[in-house]
């Protein structure tokens, strides 16, 4: 942890952008990066197991309802944590504790009532709603089951770790990640291969690590390294603030449900056109992409403060230099991505399961068809968080949506028909170029309105 308690948000509304995004930023990539190894290393084991690809679709189509519990942490943690970027912002420092003390009530009851729900109707959510088929059944029951039993664990480290890096500790941020993955990784071959547990293991690996991420958080703010703390009396739920961190966590928790949504369809047209190897396939091609996302999420977790707090204290030039900054750095990103997917396609795809046979062959296919359109996907990811950061959730949750819902979603049932397993893939390719659009035309409004307002001296 960083050995300062000193008021270090100062700097936010001051410092050069490029050193600001540069300090917030990497620390978010790399904690993101290990974060998306800590998601995906599950996988990568399971697929070394004897019947691995069966294991692989087994976590692949249980994934929506994971997807679910997730959605409600961002919920309550992206929008408590961008009201309370704001509220410093504006110098309302009386408020924060208040924010993080409903953050901490909500992210307890609402991801509670989630794992309750889940649990309870487990076997019809992957039978009925999922339509998993017998084969894969087994295996995803089993791995879900465990993942929620330590799902409010799952769901409250992640939601207050964003604070961490708003209280101006980007790096202690990041550690709380780092952490979490490291003990996944290193539990997963024991449980998996030593104790022989197989699909189990891997998921007992991953709650466990979570709860150990959770308790490193909350240590965090009992200890001398910042003034924040968890008070009792703030987790007494007034409806008004309640309302706002709701309102403002809805963009991110309707694009994760969005996302649960759209994978329900997605594997089974999977199924229906392809079987349970095209649900393997479109296992690994998300998880190699998780790999490319995850530094544009970081980038986003790093401007997100930069941008709520200059937005807050009326310094717009700054707020538009921010924005601007990321999407060139998130275009690089996702450009290198690009480059390496396509030309070395079948060694992403050996990392999970390394023989060739159907499973190598449809995913190189599915690699390279999913991603035609990847360097253009930073302006787009970017430019939705955009206006969460600024507080104006409908737009944010506009921009969200469109590529899950409003594009992605509609052309599952269009082309698969048509085209079989090949339109299933080509559906998101197509769903990125329309919403890169409509974010264009969108966010070319927004910028001339913050050009129009003056700066606060």
């Amino acid at each position: 942890m960083e050995h300062t308690i000193t008021d270090p948000t100062d700097r936010i509304g001051t410092a050069k952008i490029s050193k600001l995004l540069f300090d917030f930023s990497i620390p978010a990539i790399i904690g993101m990066l290990v974060n998306a190894i800590y998601n995906i290393v599950d996988r990568i084991y399971v697929g070394w197991m004897p019947g691995g690809d069966l294991g692989i679709a087994g976590i692949t189509v249980a994934m929506p309802l994971m997807i679910i519990l997730q959605a409600s942490s961002m919920l309550i943690g992206v929008g408590a944590n961008s009201l309370f970027s704001i509220r410093l912002g504006e110098g309302r420092r009386d408020e924060v504790e208040k924010i993080m003390g409903h953050a901490f009530a909500l992210l307890f009851f609402i991801p509670g009532v989630v794992v309750a729900a889940l649990l309870i109707f487990i076997d019809p959510l992957l039978i009925n709603v999922l339509g998993v088929s017998e084969t894969v059944f087994p295996y995803a029951k089993m791995y879900l089951q465990i993942i929620l039993y330590g799902g409010i664990f799952g769901a409250m480290g992640p939601g207050i770790n964003h604070f961490i890096r708003s209280d101006g500790h980007p790096k202690t941020s990041m550690f709380t990640q780092i952490l979490g993955a490291v003990i996944n990784i290193i539990l997963d071959p024991i449980f998996i291969f030593g104790f022989g547990w197989g699909i189990a293991g891997a998921a007992w690996a991953t709650i466990i690590s979570q709860f150990i991420s959770f308790l490193y958080v909350i240590l965090y703010f009992n200890s001398r390294f910042t003034k924040l703390r968890f008070r009792i009396r703030d987790m007494k739920l007034e409806l008004s603030l309640t309302g706002k961190i709701l309102a403002i966590g809805f963009a991110p928790f309707a694009m994760q449900l969005a996302i649960g949504l759209v994978n329900i369809i997605l594997n089974r047209s999977l199924n229906r056109y392809g079987g349970d190897i095209a649900v393997s396939a479109m296992g690994i091609v998300y998880s190699i992409m998780v790999i490319i996302f995850m530094p544009l999420q970081g980038l986003n977790q790093g401007a997100q403060p930069i941008i709520g707090y200059n937005y807050g204290a009326k310094k717009y030039s700054r707020v538009r230099k921010t924005y601007k900054l990321a999407v060139i750095c998130g275009t690089i990103f996702v450009t290198t991505g690009f480059l390496l997917l396509q030309l070395f396609p079948g060694l992403f795809i050996a990392v999970f399961r390394n023989e060739q046979g159907p499973l190598m062959d449809m995913g190189i296919r599915a690699l390279r068809i999913c991603t035609i359109f990847l360097p253009f996907l930073g302006f787009q990811i970017i430019s939705s968080n955009f206006f969460q950061a600024i507080g104006k959730p409908l737009q944010g949750t506009c921009l969200s949506l469109s590529r899950q819902i409003l594009f992605y979603l509609p052309l599952l049932f269009i082309l698969p028909p048509r085209f079989g397993v090949l339109g299933v893939y080509a559906a998101m390719p197509s769903a990125d170029f329309l919403a890169i659009i409509l974010s264009g035309i969108v966010m070319s409004i927004e910028l001339k309105r913050l050009k129009k307002l003056p700066d606060s001296k």
